[in-house]
Formats: structure tokens, sequence, C-alpha cells
């Protein structure tokens, strides 16, 4: 697919349950927020498994259409992969237990990776320069909002946080931008 992708709604629970490993989120968030194209031997590095092992991880996300394989990049015989979507969000029918259940696992996959990613950057805060520890942030406010009121919060903040995008940013970004995961998540509480 080309440059312009949007970002794929997941509403089956076999593409849930097929997304719902450490290594296929990895890798579709790289290709994704990337535009990429890899090889199963340049993306093993990335999710720390064996090129044969992530080759499978990257034939089972092709089976669903999440990662397709691109045009060849001169050698032949060289088997490249790229992402089908920019993005993914997942909004099945939560009425049906199959798909409940999927969602479940493929969130808690999501959420285990991302609270390790915020338990790391704890750990190495101190060593990083006082300007990435002065702009990092971990809040938690509780706010007061209807059903109406919470979609417009989230609206917003989506649209503050569209011209970031990494895909769209990799050509003219500063030099010293790094890539920074935003764990975005808007909920009612008893």
């Amino acid at each position: 697919m080309a440059d312009g992708q949007s970002s794929a709604r997941i509403t089956d629970p076999k593409v849930m349950r097929a997304l719902a490993h450490p290594a296929r989120i990895a890798i579709v968030e790289h290709l994704g927020s990337t535009g990429a194209v890899v090889t199963a031997t340049e993306c093993a590095g990335l999710v720390g498994l064996s090129p044969s092992a992530t080759s499978y991880h990257l034939r089972e996300l092709a089976k669903f259409g999440l990662v397709e394989q691109a045009p060849s990049r001169g050698d032949a015989r060289e088997r490249v992969w790229r992402s089908t979507t920019s993005g993914f969000s997942v909004d099945g029918d939560l009425d049906e237990p199959e798909t409940r259940d999927s969602q479940r696992a493929l969130v808690d996959v999501y959420l285990s990776r991302d609270f390790a990613r915020m338990r790391e950057w704890v750990a190495r805060l101190h060593e990083e320069p006082r300007a990435w520890q002065d702009a990092s942030t971990l809040m938690g406010p509780m706010l007061l909002l209807n059903a109406e009121e919470l979609i417009e919060v989230n609206r917003r903040v989506k649209e503050v946080l569209d011209p970031y995008r990494r895909r769209e940013r990799m050509g003219d970004a500063p030099a010293d931008a790094r890539p920074v995961v935003v764990h975005y998540a808007a909920f009612p509480v008893e």
C-alpha cells in the first residue's frame, strides 16, 4: 500500500487473536509508524527473535492483511515486507463472547508492552539528558465528564497528536527528535 495509509479498524476476533502477540504488535507498530520495508532478518532484531520465527510472524500477519510482501529491493530472492496500514484500532461487537475474549487478549498484550515501556523509562530516567527528563510526563488526572464531553476530549487529544505522528514526520523532524510513545486511555471508573 502506498504512503497516506489510514488506520485499520479491526472488528474480526480472529484478527484480534492473531495480533495478540508481543512480537506481532511490535512488527505492526514499527512498520506502520515508519513505513519501512524490511526483511525478516532486519525485523528479527527489533522483536528479539530469530529470523525464522520473525518470518513466521510476518506470514501470519499477512494472512490477516496487516502486512504484505513489498516489491523486491533488487535481489529477487530477498522477501521484503511492509505494513498495509499506518495503525489500527479495535472495535468489535462486544455482545459476542468470542469478540470480547479476543479483544481482551489483544488489549492485555498491548497494555503489558506499554507498561513495560513506562517502567523501563522510569528505570533509566536518571541516565537521560535533563531536557528529556523535563519533557517526559506521567499523569493521571481525574476528570468529571459525560459521554459527549469524553468524545470531545478524545477528538481534541487526537487533533493535538496527529501532526507529530512518526511516519508523517520522518522526513522533516528536528535533528534531535526521538520516537516518543504517548499512552492515552480515557474511560469511566466506578
